[in-house]
Order: structure tokens, then sequence, then C-alpha cells
């Protein structure tokens, strides 16, 4: 696997110095990645904060290059999946590694959408929240039951139970994330429909009701598999991570996913689009936007533009220019006048054409245009980042599967202790 090594020279406190070969690895694609585990074998481990120079796994599901803008999966281009292929054959790709035939595409097509109804219990189970509760927070506590609901599929020693329960969670987070929205707005819940695509039933459950047919337009349910699919995986990011750390120590999958869906609620990961929507209210007028950008420029003011700049993409995010793309056939198809609209329209421009933009490598982001998607589509912020979930669990349950299915130990991260010395305890009489 290897024919290099680095050597590392570590000053030691005796004033001598320690020589360690450490081996380095090439990888198919990126940069050769230096083997640390033997430091700690040696006295000595290694600082990272946020480990963004650390390779935590070996993996072969998703590439990212951020320098030149380009995320493969399996290999293939985001924007030839995008462009040519739909969610649910993404998601067949990401899990076995190769593209499905027709018949093996209709077979997952038929076991996801006939896995898509939800225990009859779980409807009760939606009481217990309070009516005002974040949709996220359902969302973490009700795919986290799953496991009490379906237990017939958590021994993960069994590859007959984890593709069980991958087809559960990639079938169900859909319904289970317009539950949250028609609960949120105390509205029945509509079951799944079996005559409907993947997104399209999505926005059945959502926006549909027991009083009348729902009419999905083509348009729209393109956009939303569009949504799902850019989201499908993005390699080791903090929610992906979270779950693969969970599930080192043989949690069941239900709980693991639960535990990516909490870390992907936070501001910094899949709140992000929500912040867009926010950002925009806040400018409020295509008149203020010169003076925002002033203020987004002014590196002592705090402001910033949100959807914009990435941290692993140091060029175009490949994913934002299909984003846009669905974002202007969205807008199209609707016909929608919108304040915030115009206002995100005319940041695309300048940040396109700015030189302090063009500079910095701020471009418009998948936030960015999914945001206004989704501000379209009359779905409420709150629900943004359940839409972020509901395409990044095929990822996530990607990343579980590959890593239980092959050897791996618990995650144990170290850390620089800069904490007192041993000390003795003073009893309370005498501090």
């Amino acid at each position: 696997m290897t024919s290099k090594t680095a050597k590392l020279s570590i000053p030691q406190r005796d004033n001598t110095t320690m020589d360690i070969d450490l081996p380095v690895y090439e990888g198919s694609e990126g940069p050769d990645v230096v083997d640390v585990a033997k430091l700690t074998a040696q006295g000595h481990f290694t600082f990272d904060p946020g480990f963004t120079s650390t390779a935590s796994c070996e993996s072969k599901i998703t590439y990212i290059d951020g320098e030149k803008g380009i995320l493969l999966h399996r290999g293939y281009p985001i924007e030839q999946l995008a462009e040519q292929s739909d969610y649910l054959e993404t998601c067949y790709l990401l899990l076995n590694g190769e593209l499905p035939n027709a018949d093996q595409k209709r077979e997952f097509v038929d076991m996801v959408t006939n896995h898509t109804m939800v225990h009859e219990q779980i409807r009760t189970f939606f009481n217990g929240f309070r009516r005002d509760a974040h949709p996220m927070a359902i969302m973490c506590g009700v795919v986290g039951a799953l496991s009490a609901f379906y237990h017939d599929s958590t021994d993960i020693s069994d590859p007959y139970h984890r593709e069980v329960a991958a087809f559960r969670l990639i079938a169900k987070m859909p319904t289970i994330a317009a539950m949250s929205y028609k609960f949120s707005i105390g509205q029945p819940f509509m079951y799944p429909r079996n005559d409907l695509d993947y997104s399209a039933n999505f926005l059945h459950m959502m926006f549909g009701n027991p009083c009348e047919p729902s009419v999905i337009s083509p348009t729209i349910a393109r956009a939303m598999d569009r949504i799902f699919l850019l989201h499908a995986d993005h390699e080791q990011n903090a929610s992906t991570s979270t779950v693969r750390l969970a599930g080192s120590s043989q949690a069941n999958p239900f709980a693991c996913i639960a535990a990516g869906i909490a870390a992907l609620w936070g501001p910094s990961h899949g709140g992000a689009n929500e912040a867009v929507v926010k950002m925009l209210d806040e400018i409020g007028d295509v008149s203020r936007i010169d003076e925002f950008v002033a203020k987004a420029k002014d590196k002592n003011d705090p402001f910033r533009l949100m959807g914009f700049g990435h941290r692993v993409y140091k060029n175009f995010d490949p994913r934002a220019k299909v984003m846009k793309q669905a974002a202007d056939e969205v807008l199209a198809e609707l016909g929608i006048q919108d304040e915030n609209l115009e206002i995100a329209k005319r940041l695309e421009e300048i940040a396109l054409n700015d030189p302090y933009f063009i500079e910095k490598k701020l471009y418009p982001n998948v936030d960015f245009y999914s945001g206004i998607i989704l501000k379209a589509l009359g779905i409420p912020t709150s629900m943004f980042t359940v839409i972020f979930a509901v395409g990044r669990t095929v990822g996530w349950v990607a990343h579980w599967n590959e890593m239980i299915g092959g050897s791996y130990r618990i995650g144990r991260p170290r850390q620089l202790y800069t904490g007192y010395s041993a000390r003795d305890f003073v009893s309370v009489e005498d501090r």
C-alpha cells in the first residue's frame, strides 16, 4: 500500500531527539497521507483542532478537490449525476459502488417506495412534542426512536439487517420530515403514495390535504429531487464524521443517524441555507445591498454575507452551478416576484463580478441557491435543515455501512491537556 516514509524528528525534554519513520499512503485521488498511528506507542500524538489535517478513515464513497471545485460520488462527477441521474439512482450508487442496471434500479426504487410508510404508533409519538417544537428537534427524537419500532434490523453484525435498516431510513426520512412539518402547523398527516416518485411523494406529504388530490408540478418535483441529490453526500463533514464516531461504538443505525441529524442542526453546517434567508430578511430592500456589501468587506464589522464561500471549496462549489439552474427553473415556473429573491439575484451578480469576492473566492455556494428555491416553494426556514437531512441520510448510511462492513476501532480522539497538574485535596474547612 505504501513504499514511502516520512521522518519525524521530535525534540525530547532531556534535549535529545527522537526520530520516527512514518508510512506515507497514496490514495487514488488527493494528497498523500502520513500515517501517525504509531506515534502513541512512542509517547506522542498530533494536535489538530477540528481534525482538518487528519484523515479519520479510509473511504471509497466520495472525493472532493476543493481547489479545483470537483465533487465525485464513486468516481462520477456531481454535475453528470444531477443532469442525467436522479436521487434514488444516486442512492443506489453511494450504497453499492456502481450504477444500477434497469432491473436493479426498478427493484431498488420499489423497495424504497414500499418502505415509506411508518409504524402507525409513531403517529401518537408525535403528541409528546410541543406544538411549537422545532422540526429538527422532532427529527432527532423520532429518528432515534425508530430502533424501538424496528428492532428487527438493529443487529449491525448481520449484513441483511444493515440492508433493511438502510432501506427503512432512506424511505421513511421524507415521511417523518413531512409529519414534523404537518404537526408544527396543526394539519393532519398525509400518508405516502406509492404511485408518486420519491420527491413528488415528499411534496405531496408536505403540502397535500385529505380533501383533494395532490397535483405536483414536474418542474418543482425535479428541483426537489436535485436538492436531495446535491446534498446526498459530502465526504467526512461534521455530521458524517459524527455518524461514523457514533457507529464506532456499535450503536444501532437509527441512533447513529439521529446523531448525524443533531450535528447537522448547527448553523455552521446544515443550518447555513436557513441563515441565507435570514440575511436576506435583514437586508430587506435592494436599495440597501451596497450598504451590506460594504459591511461584509469591512473586517471590523461582524456582518457576514451568508451563502458565499465554503470551508472546502476554494473554487465555485460544483453543486451550486446545478442548484442555480434549478433555482432559475423554479422561479420561472412559479413566476414569483419577491423582494428577497431580487436581493439574492443582485448579490449573486455582485459576487460573480466584484474583484473583492473573486479574489477571496467567495462564490455563491449550494446553500445560497437551495435557500432561494425552498423559500420560493413556500417551505418555512425551520424546515430547510430537515430537507438537508432527508437528502444526506443516504450518505450517512453509506459511510456507516462502509465502516461497519470493514475493520474499525472505536473512535477515541486525544487532547492537549493544559489544566492543573496533580494536587492534594483540601477539606472545606481549610479552603
